[in-house]
C-alpha cells in the first residue's frame, strides 16, 4: 500500500516544488491512518502544507479503487525539527541551526552548519570550523534553540 500510494504521489509533489520525505500507513481500529511528511527547499509555511494536502487528497481520491475498501484517516504534514538529517538535502535546509552529530567513530559534537557541498558539511563547532563528511555520521539531529539570536 505504502509504495503505491509513493507512486502515486511523488511526481505531483515534485512538480509543486515538494519533496515527499516519507509515507506511511498504519492501521487505526477499522480504519487507517496515511501519515504524509512532505518538504520543500526553503521550508515549509502553512499554506504549503494546505497545498499539499489538498493535492495529495484529490490524487488518493482519483485512486480510490486502487487503495481498496478501507476507510482512511489522511496526515499531511511536514517533518518535525526532531527528524534525523540522513541525507545531504536534509543538511542543506537546515544551514545556520546548531545540531548534534554522533559520528561512527568518535566523539559526538555539537555544532551550527555553515555550508554543506559534495557530501561535506562545515560546522561551526565552538568558534572553529570543522569540516566533516556526511557519511562518516551515524545520527545528526536538530538541537532546538528558545534564545537564537536571528542574524
Amino acid at each position: 500500500m505504502r509504495d503505491l500510494i509513493a507512486a502515486l504521489l511523488t511526481a505531483p509533489l515534485e512538480n509543486l516544488g515538494f519533496v515527499c520525505e516519507e509515507i506511511a500507513v498504519t492501521p487505526a481500529g477499522k480504519r487507517r491512518i496515511v501519515r504524509v511528511l512532505v518538504d520543500k527547499e526553503g521550508g515549509l509555511n502553512l499554506d504549503d502544507v494546505a497545498e499539499a494536502s489538498r493535492l495529495v487528497s484529490e490524487i488518493l481520491d482519483e485512486h480510490d479503487a486502487k487503495l481498496g475498501s478501507t476507510p482512511y484517516t489522511l496526515e499531511v504534514s511536514s517533518p518535525g525539527v526532531d527528524r534525523p538529517l540522513t541525507l545531504e538535502r536534509h543538511w542543506v535546509r537546515n544551514i545556520s541551526r546548531l545540531v548534534k552529530v554522533v559520528f561512527r567513530e568518535g566523539a559526538p559534537v555539537i555544532g551550527r552548519i555553515m555550508s554543506v557541498q559534495g557530501g561535506m558539511a562545515t560546522l561551526d563547532v565552538s568558534g572553529e570550523l570543522q569540516e566533516i563528511a556526511i557519511s562518516d555520521v551515524a545520527k545528526a539531529r536538530v538541537e532546538v534553540e528558545f534564545n537564537r539570536e536571528e542574524k
